[in-house]
């Protein structure tokens, strides 16, 4: 770790970390509520520190990772994943709701083509009925 990565403001993190693609969006996300470090709302411009937790969310999944290094450089996939730790709770979340999803995916197919004209007049019946 080097002098300059002593201190890092929480969205460069995050954008180091690759949980965003730009650090614009990082600190949009951040103003906007949907990350929690250490269990309250923070501004982008607050300091990452080792070993606070973050609650974010990121796709369908709400992550919880530890951190474990600080970088205000963003580098490659494997090494931003060394910055930071998930929890088993969050693990064990995302498994869940992956399943869920794909589970729904079985249960509920998409047709392989469109419905055609006669089809969406009998569709648009049934809706109205």
């Amino acid at each position: 770790m080097s002098e300059q990565d002593s201190s890092v403001r929480l969205d460069k993190w995050l954008w180091a970390a690759r949980f965003y693609k730009t650090r614009a969006l990082a600190k949009e996300m951040i103003n906007s509520g949907k990350v929690h470090y250490n269990g309250q709302r923070p501004k982008s411009s607050k300091n990452a520190e080792i070993g606070a937790l973050i609650r974010l969310r990121q796709g369908f999944d709400i992550k919880e990772v530890v951190i474990v290094q600080l970088s205000g450089i963003r580098k490659s996939a494997v090494l931003a994943s060394e910055l930071y730790q998930e929890t088993a709770e969050s693990q064990v979340k995302a498994k869940a709701n992956a399943e869920a999803r794909r589970l729904n995916i079985l249960h509920n197919p998409a047709p392989d083509t469109k419905p055609d004209k006669k089809q969406r007049r009998q569709l648009q019946r049934f809706r109205d009925v």
